[in-house]
């Protein structure tokens, strides 16, 4: 499942396409037609958590890698993409389990990149500013809010609230102001750790508590279940991440 940094990597991946022309695009996407593209001029790229963003003069093609996208660049899979895109030098992007829309100029510059953690705008004031605004919502949901933690996905959350003790169920209000901030200020520190073991090829050997079944500081098993309005997973310590409500 992607999370921002893999999309980080993508976007480091693609840099060279930027100011390319498109010469051929394809795949089986019904949300608009490839050949449209053919001749468009690929002015930008940009990442906004788990979105990819093909800024092209005339349009722009939005990527959603939701959870199960995935892509290959300079070569292909042994499937069919979702979306195809070739360049002037020979380079080609493809794009597979995602979902590709066009959108329009107005909704592209509506991103809120202040609200990426992997982005050089990212604000944690504002992030700390949102949290503050949802006191009753829970340190699990809070940090796969997309609107505070862009890019943040679970690996990440279940590892941010081990770091930080935090237990997921805390509110996210009853948490005291130094832990408010170590949960922003870890959400961007993890994801560029994530990304340099990433690109390392050791992030699983990184893992303290997500996947886990033993706390590394107790030595005692950790809790595994579905939280949150998200009901995604997590993976706990009841000892040592203590839980504020």
């Amino acid at each position: 499942m992607p999370e921002g940094p893999s999309l980080y990597i993508l976007k480091e991946q693609t840099a060279r396409f930027v100011g390319q022309d498109i010469v051929h695009a394809g795949g089986n996407v019904r949300a608009l037609d490839p050949q449209r593209l053919v001749g468009q001029r690929i002015v930008g790229l940009h990442t906004w958590g788990k979105h990819f963003l093909i800024e092209m003069p005339d349009l722009v093609v939005r990527i959603h890698f939701l959870l199960f996208g995935t892509y290959r660049i300079d070569e292909d899979r042994d499937k069919p993409p979702r979306l195809s895109i070739k360049v002037a030098d020979g380079g080609e992007m493809n794009f597979y389990a995602c979902a590709v829309k066009k959108i329009d100029r107005a909704t592209f510059e509506a991103y809120d990149f202040s609200a990426d953690v992997m982005s050089e705008s990212w604000d944690p004031k504002s992030a700390r500013k949102k949290l503050r605004a949802e006191p009753d919502m829970l340190a699990c949901d809070a940090l796969l809010d997309q609107d505070i933690f862009s890019g943040v996905g679970n690996i990440i959350k279940n590892e941010v609230l081990f770091r930080i003790r935090v237990h997921p169920l805390s509110t996210v209000g009853a948490l005291p102001a130094p832990k408010l901030r170590a949960l922003v200020d870890e959400a961007r520190q993890y994801s560029f750790d994530f990304l340099e073991w990433k690109k390392q090829w050791v992030l699983k050997q990184h893992w303290l508590a997500h996947a886990k079944t033993i706390c590394p500081r107790c030595d005692i098993p950790f809790t595994k279940a579905k939280l949150g309005k998200t009901q995604r997973r997590s993976f706990y310590c009841e000892r040592c991440q203590k839980r504020y409500e």
